[in-house]
């Protein structure tokens, strides 16, 4: 795997749970089977239909507006830190295309709220760090450690890290 095969999903599992990009680096993916994921996918379909995802290969991102803003729709009733992080990768991937790119907005449809997020070179640097850091994950002979299972609610790699 190298720099330009990490994607949006990559970065959203390493602020997760690095053993839940690990996992998924090595093909395990349980996503299908999550009540969660089903429903972000739902809150996904039927929010901003008009705009068209964008495929960037590794990356695929809700849509770019015309004032070239990323705009990244959540499902989530709380902010995350991987929902910055992963708008901010795709600014970079963007960025490395030649495209002007402002930042990114993120929209919480549960919650009814919009946050922005201008795209600094500050922003720039820390995305690639977040890259470094999940090919230094992927890239490890061993599972990183797992999470207190009171963060790990929800989670589709559950029965993966939990059953003995």
């Amino acid at each position: 795997m190298g720099r330009e095969d990490v994607g949006g999903v990559h970065i959203k599992y390493l602020y997760h749970c690095p053993r839940q990009l690990w996992l998924y680096a090595r093909g395990i993916r349980p996503e299908h089977l999550s009540s969660a994921v089903r429903f972000g996918e739902a809150v996904h379909e039927t929010s901003y239909r008009r705009a068209s995802p964008i495929d960037l290969g590794a990356a695929k991102l809700d849509f770019v507006d015309g004032q070239h803003w990323v705009h990244e729709v959540k499902s989530s009733g709380r902010p995350q830190p991987a929902d910055q992080a992963q708008g901010r990768h795709y600014c970079l991937r963007l960025h490395a295309l030649g495209i002007d790119v402002q930042g990114t907005v993120l929209h919480y449809p549960a919650i009814r709220r919009t946050r922005r997020f201008p795209f600094t070179p500050e922003e720039a640097e820390q995305a690639g760090k977040d890259i470094t850091a999940v090919l230094d994950t992927v890239t490890a002979p061993t599972s990183p450690d797992r999470l207190p299972k009171a963060r790990c609610h929800g989670c589709a790699f559950t029965d993966y890290c939990w059953t003995e």
